[in-house]
């Protein structure tokens, strides 16, 4: 999209009340930093809370958590933005090394960025459902409930982002009895740590805007969707088209709704193409669905998973957002 209409877009999501920004080292390689940042230089800097991510960019080094590299990415970050400080800094993986061999490095850099008030806070990334048993601490894709309770205790992260969408498992409404397999919203709460979600449209998907014979490009992250779940997908949202309008907006407003309501202590974020786009996002939100609605959405929205379950794309008590 046209850099010009990124910045408007952004200022556009501020004027109707978005307060928390989210961005990485690797989004553009810079460039949705520099566009943030040009969106920043317009507004109070303290009316802002900005989360980057870092660890998904190693450069020449053997680990992206060795000393010089977080620091060097999260002062290219901070220069990218045009800020003195981070508000969240998030890891985005929890790979250190063999034997965690530079999770002790990290944390010390960490720790000086803190000091330093380069970092307000940490926060890390987690699946959306944590794994029983044992993971190994190479492994990005599953995170052992034991090995994330021990990296917590280790950072002290404020924050937790999770993937979740109306195709993710729904989190349990209490703490679970036991802390092997749990939701991360029940992990969070045990641990005191707030919660942000992303990819609540499932990539897109459940904004019903793509057909059984969508084509995308190599290395989209979407090309992996088969037509089998897109005619799915296409099917088990007409209830919803019926009841709430047809048009991508309208699905999205009712997935949004749906997140805010599952996870009601969450951060929700969202991704934009258009200030047109985030304008009808927050009239959504200010056209709230009624209780019989949200039974009607959480009936339809249990039985695309089941169909997709039956389809070999998601696991009953799958993580993933999207298949």
């Amino acid at each position: 999209m046209d850099d010009d209409c990124a910045v408007d877009a952004l200022l556009r999501a501020r004027e109707e009340g978005a307060t928390v920004f989210d961005t990485s080292d690797v989004y553009g390689l810079g460039h949705s930093q520099r566009l943030l940042g040009r969106m920043l230089a317009q507004v109070p800097r303290e009316s802002i809370s900005i989360t980057s991510t870092v660890g998904a960019f190693r450069g020449t080094s053997v680990n992206a958590y060795r000393s010089l590299n977080l620091h060097g990415q999260v002062e290219q970050s901070l220069e990218n933005l045009g800020v003195e400080s981070l508000d969240v800094l998030t890891l985005h993986h929890t790979d250190f090394g063999p034997r965690d061999q530079y999770l002790q490095e990290a944390r010390e850099t960490l720790e000086a960025l803190r000091d330093l008030g380069r970092v307000k806070a940490l926060g890390m990334r987690s699946p959306n459902r944590l794994a029983a048993g044992t993971a190994t601490s190479g492994d990005r894709n599953q995170v052992s409930a034991a090995r994330f309770a021990f990296l917590v205790q280790q950072f002290g992260p404020k924050v937790i982002t999770t993937p979740f969408s109306p195709l993710s498992q729904p989190p349990e409404p209490e703490a679970a009895d036991s802390e092997d397999d749990e939701d991360i919203f029940s992990f969070a709460r045990r641990h005191g740590v707030a919660t942000m979600i992303t990819e609540p449209l499932g990539l897109g998907l459940l904004t019903g805007k793509y057909l059984p014979d969508t084509a995308f490009g190599p290395g989209d992250v979407r090309s992996r969707i088969t037509a089998p779940v897109l005619d799915a997908v296409q099917r088990r949202l007409q209830p919803l088209r019926d009841r709430f309008g047809p048009t991508p907006q309208d699905l999205a407003r009712v997935a949004l709704h749906y997140c805010l309501k599952r996870c009601p202590d969450s951060i929700v974020l969202t991704g934009f193409t258009s200030s047109q786009q985030v304008a009808v996002n927050y009239q959504g939100f200010k056209n709230e669905l009624s209780e019989p609605d949200y039974e009607f959405v959480d009936a339809a929205y249990t039985a695309l998973r089941a169909e997709l379950v039956e389809l070999g794309q998601l696991r009953s008590r799958d993580a993933a957002s999207a298949p």
